[in-house]
């Protein structure tokens, strides 16, 4: 899945692992992070071109962030569209 949106407008974006209601038997396993556009300041100071991919494994205090890649295991195929509806962002998103 990928996080779009930001606090206000996803209920994934902003939020920690743990805050995260994840429907039972569905688990996020990592992220794959992209660096953002070149030259782009990011929170840790560096510049995007010099970032390369990361993958995080998530632990209960990682952060979505916007545009994150979020691998999610569910034990049941039944559960995508809940998890598909999680990842949803709200209608005034632009």
């Amino acid at each position: 899945m990928i996080a779009h949106g930001d606090y206000k407008s996803s209920q994934v974006v902003g939020r920690r692992v743990e805050e995260i209601s994840l429907p039972k038997g569905t688990t996020i396993g990592a992220i794959v992070r992209q660096p953002g556009p070149p030259g782009a300041g990011r929170s840790d100071g560096q510049v995007a071109a010099e970032r390369e991919v990361q993958v995080i494994f998530a632990h209960h205090d990682t952060v979505i962030e916007p545009d994150d890649h979020v691998i999610v295991f569910v034990v049941n195929k039944r559960m995508v569209p809940n998890v598909e509806k999680l990842f949803q962002v709200g209608v005034g998103f632009l």
